[in-house]
């Protein structure tokens, strides 16, 4: 059975008539889960890896992507790196996170939080006419 999707509804899909799998997600939620644990301690990737589910984070996200994005946030001043011979095993890059890349959480949480409002709003809407 084909799966109908419109080109341009990627959080939607019809799964058999009259069946719709949604899938409400945050964008680039990737990018301040990565900056919010940082800020909480500098963290080895696979550290990174296994506690961005923590925050939510789900999908298709492997130890490749994530240190192009760590090196692109490193490129932007946002998080800085360092290799450590001090733990037993290979040397591990260990990143942190930056003033400016604090300054970007910060902008980050003000804009999450507008969208809670509205989330919250759509939702309290929903509720009153059910």
């Amino acid at each position: 059975m084909r799966h109908h999707r419109h080109p341009r509804a990627r959080s939607r899909r019809l799964v058999r008539p009259g069946h719709w799998h949604v899938h409400a997600r945050v964008e680039r939620f990737v990018e301040p889960s990565l900056l919010l644990l940082l800020r909480e301690r500098p963290l080895h990737g696979y550290e990174l890896l296994d506690r961005l589910p923590e925050l939510g984070v789900e999908g298709r996200i492997d130890i490749g992507n994530l240190y192009r994005l760590l090196r692109g946030l490193e490129d932007e001043g946002l998080v800085r790196s360092e290799w450590g011979g001090d733990l037993p095993g290979p040397a591990k890059r260990t990143y942190e996170l930056t003033a400016e890349g604090r300054r970007v959480l910060d902008s980050w949480v003000e804009g999450l939080r507008r969208a809670q409002g509205t989330i919250e709003g759509f939702l309290a809407r929903y509720e009153e006419g059910r």
